[in-house]
């Protein structure tokens, strides 16, 4: 499945049974920020009006608009941690990296 994504700004998506429309709000934000749309083609025109409105509201009040979340992750664990996770990962033919990112797609959802 595909994301909406506008300007950098990725979309969160849900449907509404008792509204009969799509709901979404601009993901990765602290910021809330909602739309919503009978129609794809709706969903889509209003959350591009979202994510512009945003940014002008922003540029408004002369504060910097929030960024989605870029994908990096630092943390610090254990160093004997780190080395079993190292050599599992060494086992399975995988970077730490990509090792990491799958137990954290597996586990986040």
């Amino acid at each position: 499945m595909s994301q909406m994504h506008y300007k950098g700004y990725p979309a969160r998506i849900e449907y509404s049974e008792e509204d009969q429309c799509f709901i979404g709000r601009i993901a990765g934000i602290r910021d809330i920020v909602g739309f919503h749309g009978e129609s794809v083609e709706e969903l889509k025109k209003y959350f591009q009006e979202a994510v512009d409105d945003y940014l002008a509201t922003c540029d408004a009040l002369n504060r910097a608009p929030q960024r989605p979340y870029s994908g990096r992750v630092m943390l610090r664990i254990d160093p004997a941690t780190h080395a079993r996770a190292a050599m599992r990962a060494e086992a399975e033919g995988k970077s730490l990296n990509r090792w990491i990112a799958e137990r954290i797609e597996n586990s986040a959802d």
